[in-house]
C-alpha cells in the first residue's frame, strides 16, 4: 500500500506541471493571436486635443467640419463602421441604453457623434443606422443630437490616431477586427474619459458628462456622487473613492450625532419646567395667600 505522503507529492509534481505549461500558454498567447487582432488595440489619450479642423461628411451627405459638433457641450464620440456584423451594434445599443436611464438629453446637454472608420461607407449606410438608433433612443428632437458621419480614409486615419483606436481590415472575411468603446470629450475638443466595453454604467456616463462640461450640468446629486467617485482609467470606469466614502460617512454621523443631542436637550428643558408651572398653581399667588 503506497504512503499517502507519497500521493500527495505526486499530485502536487502533476499540479505544478499542469501550473507551468498554463504559465507557458500565456507568455505564447500574444505570438498565437491572429495577425489581424495584435494591431488592434484602444489607447488611453487623456487631455490630448481632437483634431476639430478635420473635414467629415454627415448622414445627409453634407461636409461638416468636426469641431462643428463642439464649442457648446461636452461630445461622446463613438467609432464604429455601419456595416459590422455585431460588435459596433452592441456598442451603440449598450449607449443608447444607457443613455435612456440619465436625466440628460442628447442636443440639449451633450452631443454624440458616431463615425465610420471604414472609407467605403456612404452617407445613406450612416443615415439609415442612425434612424434605428434614435427610434430606440426615443427622446423627442433626439435626431439634432445624434451625428452618423463617414470620412475618406486620410481623414479617418487621423481622427483614429487622435483618439487612440487602433484597427485592422480582415481581408479573408472582409471585416474590421476592432476594440469597443467610446470617448467622451470636452466641449473644447479635448479627450477628457474613455469607456472600453459594449456596456457603459449609466453612473459613469453621468459622472464623465458632468465632468467633461466642468460642472455645467447636473446638480448636487452629481457633485456629492463626484466627491465619492473617481475615474480609474486604466479600466475607463467610475470606482468609489474609498477616503472619500468614509469622510463623507463620518460627517454623516456627526450631524445625525449633533440633531440627537439638540431633540434630547429641548426635550429635557421642556421636562424640567412642567414641574415649576405645577409648583406656582392655586393657594399659592397674593389672592389665595393662607390666612394669618
Amino acid at each position: 500500500m503506497r504512503s499517502p505522503r507519497l500521493a500527495i507529492a505526486a499530485w502536487a509534481l502533476l499540479a505544478a506541471a499542469a501550473l507551468a505549461a498554463a504559465a507557458q500558454d500565456v507568455a505564447n498567447m500574444s505570438g498565437g493571436l491572429p495577425g489581424p487582432l495584435r494591431q488592434v488595440a484602444f489607447d488611453q489619450r487623456l487631455g490630448e486635443p481632437l483634431p476639430l479642423d478635420l473635414t467629415l461628411v454627415d448622414e445627409s451627405g453634407t461636409g461638416v467640419e468636426l469641431g462643428s459638433f463642439f464649442g457648446r457641450r461636452p461630445v461622446i464620440l463613438v467609432p464604429v463602421y455601419y456595416d459590422c456584423p455585431m460588435l459596433c451594434g452592441m456598442v451603440l445599443n449598450g449607449l443608447t441604453t444607457s443613455l435612456r436611464t440619465l436625466p440628460f438629453d442628447a442636443g440639449s446637454e451633450f452631443e454624440i457623434v458616431a463615425f465610420s472608420f471604414d472609407p467605403r461607407e456612404t452617407p445613406d449606410q450612416a443615415a439609415a443606422r442612425k434612424a434605428a438608433v434614435v427610434d430606440r433612443y426615443g427622446r423627442p428632437g433626439a435626431e439634432a443630437g445624434w451625428h452618423f458621419l463617414t470620412g475618406d480614409a486620410a481623414a479617418i486615419a487621423r481622427l483614429t490616431a487622435a483618439i487612440g483606436f487602433r484597427y485592422s481590415y480582415d481581408a479573408e472575411r472582409d471585416q474590421f477586427a476592432h476594440a469597443a468603446g467610446l470617448v467622451l470629450a470636452t466641449a473644447d475638443g479635448r479627450i477628457a474619459r474613455q469607456f472600453y466595453g459594449v456596456e457603459y454604467a449609466p453612473r459613469d456616463l453621468r459622472l464623465g458628462l458632468v465632468e467633461a462640461a466642468e460642472g455645467k450640468i447636473g446638480g448636487l446629486v452629481e457633485q456629492v456622487l463626484l466627491y465619492c467617485f473617481h475615474y480609474d482609467p486604466a479600466v475607463g470606469r467610475y470606482s468609489a473613492f474609498t477616503l472619500n466614502l468614509v469622510r463623507l460617512g463620518g460627517v454623516a454621523t456627526l450631524t445625525a450625532l449633533a440633531i440627537f443631542l439638540t431633540v434630547m436637550l429641548r426635550r429635557e428643558r421642556r421636562a424640567g419646567r412642567r414641574p415649576a408651572v405645577a409648583a406656582a398653581g392655586p393657594g399659592t399667588g397674593p389672592a389665595g395667600g393662607a390666612a394669618g
